[in-house]
């Protein structure tokens, strides 16, 4: 099948796009309110966009505390979801009415991050600080509405617990991360595997 998202319908009963582009990781991003209320809510349109230095990003498809919060004060942080915490993440995700403390209503234990003025999900193995870099807007060629904003985040801090190292390496089976699949489906890694990089000698460098 083929269809142009622009302007024609898939026909199938249910959006296939993000079906397709999976596992996709899950930023379970916590911010704090102008107000100084903490929030926490799951993103599936989330990753790691550089490496030296640091960058993350996530959006959504329509405005969200999330965004808002980080525009307003200018950090956010980023909560690893693993498979233990998978029932507290979804609860986070209930569209609550701006003010709710996602932390209370899920269970979860806040504790301040360290360069940042926001909390951070005790509980969750792996937390990143991160500074607002920038805010995109996206802006379809068609006109089409769009509400989507990426937050772009440099990071300034990274909490591992101990317990994922192993041998001075993030085991990511210790670690248990979630990944959105399509629709309801999500999805833990059950095993990794290595593959090195190819090395090019001298003469397939100068070929290239």
């Amino acid at each position: 099948m083929f269809y142009d998202p622009r302007s024609e319908d898939h026909g199938l009963p249910h959006n296939p796009w993000l079906a397709l582009i999976v596992p996709r990781p899950i930023g379970w991003i916590s911010t704090t309110s102008a107000a100084g209320v903490p929030n926490l809510a799951p993103y599936s349109c989330f990753n790691a966009i550089a490496g030296r230095p640091p960058f993350v990003m996530f959006s959504s498809d329509s405005p969200k505390h999330s965004v808002t919060n980080a525009e307003e004060t200018g950090f956010f942080c980023v909560n690893i979801a693993t498979y233990p915490l998978r029932e507290a993440m979804n609860r986070s995700s209930a569209p609550y009415p701006e003010g709710t403390d996602e932390f209370v209503e899920a269970g979860l234990t806040a504790v301040p991050c360290r360069n940042i003025p926001v909390m951070r999900v005790a509980e969750s193995p792996v937390a990143v600080e991160c500074r607002l870099s920038q805010l995109v807007t996206l802006t379809p060629a068609t006109g089409a509405a769009c509400a989507n904003r990426i937050a772009i985040g440099e990071v300034v801090g990274i909490h591992i617990d101990e317990r994922v190292l192993r041998d001075g390496l993030v085991d990511v089976e210790a670690l248990q991360p979630l990944g959105r699949m399509g629709y309801m489906e999500y999805t833990v890694p059950p095993r990794s595997f290595t593959m090195s990089r190819p090395v090019l000698d001298a003469q397939e460098k100068a070929a290239k």
